[in-house]
């Protein structure tokens, strides 16, 4: 990969060794990844923040790092382990460490957001900006939907690119890979998010390309169900993209109903659940608005976690909808999501009810809790009682 001079010089150290460390990343990833340059990009998004995903490594990595690294374009993080305005049952080792790695990040200059939603709370650059997201779902709706361009890049890969105001040019951020080769087409009919979550899954485990066609039948995806099916593609596989366009040689693949089955069998694990668990992607105030309705004049049976950014929270308390939620039994958490948390273990939970895949593919493997996977709507009709 081509190097300008001034990259040289900050590759040789001669700004620093952290700055000289993100460019040896970056340089790594080019050559891996074939890239003639790097280009500047304008937003860097970075995962890497739960102390479940990083571990005692990455709390040292970071505490050293931030010492004398600063970012220099608008950075956001994802979310953390646990709301940290809560008082919360975890270990003291595991709060004072993911503590630890929330000042790091503020160290750096990151805009502490704890969201893995951030195009649904900061402005969007405008259509083809380049920008470097780690988290999945990010990726794939700011680059399906929004029109940004992103690879799928690691926690270490966007940290590299917050401090350097650069990626390598290569993927999902030249129009050559923005080009569906694979289309995927249910013959079935897609109602819920949930239906859109069990496709995407179905989508990123089928192909492996950067960029997967989608034949859905809607002309224009409303957003709760291009977050489920950004969130499901992202989750099981590497493509970093999806698009409705439709050309004479793409191949095409059918989705139906016995697949479907098949990998709702996979992830829906348990007959019922403890605990209702929203939020993987973090809700949205569209998710609030809707969870809002539905609740209205109910009472929930069953305890019930609402995942969603502070900001949003903020958001939806202004517009009255979180005293409507927590009046039927709704608990919020900010700062987290369902994904990875120590909120939701083995040792307090048998089974948990979700509508999202993202959700349960991660509660089953990395949580070992049970899940019952249904659609928002079922989920409220059968765990809520009128007052």
């Amino acid at each position: 990969m081509e190097l300008t001079g001034e990259e040289e010089n900050m590759l040789r150290g001669e700004r620093g060794e952290s700055l000289a460390v993100a460019y040896r990343i970056l340089l790594a990833i080019g050559e891996a990844t074939e890239a003639e340059r790097l280009i500047p990009v304008k937003w860097a998004h970075i995962s890497g923040v739960n102390y479940n995903t990083i571990g005692d490594s990455g709390v040292d990595f970071l505490e050293e790092f931030s010492k004398s690294a600063r970012v220099v374009i608008r950075t956001t993080i994802n979310p953390m382990g646990f709301d940290q305005n809560k008082t919360v049952n975890l270990s003291e080792n595991f709060t004072k460490k993911q503590m630890s790695i929330a000042r790091s990040y503020h160290m750096l200059g990151t805009t502490t957001s704890f969201t893995c939603v951030p195009y649904e709370i900061f402005d969007i650059p405008e259509k083809g900006s380049a920008v470097s997201f780690a988290e999945s779902n990010a990726a794939v709706f700011s680059n399906s939907i929004l029109g940004l361009l992103t690879n799928r890049e690691s926690a270490l890969s966007a940290l590299a690119s917050s401090i350097t105001g650069k990626s390598p040019y290569s993927n999902l951020l030249m129009d050559k890979f923005r080009h569906a080769k694979v289309t995927v087409k249910p013959d079935y009919e897609l109602v819920t998010e949930l239906d859109y979550g069990l496709l995407g899954y179905f989508a990123g485990n089928t192909v492996s390309d950067n960029c997967i066609g989608i034949n859905a039948g809607e002309e224009k995806l409303d957003t709760i169900k291009a977050k489920a099916l950004s969130a499901a593609i992202g989750t099981s596989g590497s493509c970093g993209m999806f698009t409705k366009e439709q050309g004479t040689k793409q191949e095409i693949i059918s989705c139906g109903k016995q697949e479907v089955i098949t990998i709702k069998d996979e992830l829906n694990t348990a007959e019922d659940g403890d605990l209702i668990a929203l939020g993987s992607p973090q809700l949205g105030l569209n998710e609030l608005h809707l969870l809002a309705a539905l609740v209205e004049g109910k009472r929930l049976k069953k305890r019930c976690i609402i995942f969603c950014a502070r900001a949003i929270h903020s958001q939806a308390e202004r517009l009255g909808l979180i005293d409507g939620i927590e009046h039927a039994g709704g608990e919020f958490m900010c700062d987290s999501c369902t994904c990875l948390t120590p909120l939701i273990t083995r040792a307090d939970f048998d089974s948990v009810i979700t509508n999202s895949v993202k959700a349960a593919y991660y509660l089953n493997h990395s949580n070992r809790v049970g899940v019952c996977l249904k659609d928002l709507k079922t989920i409220i009709k059968e765990c809520a009682d009128y007052n």
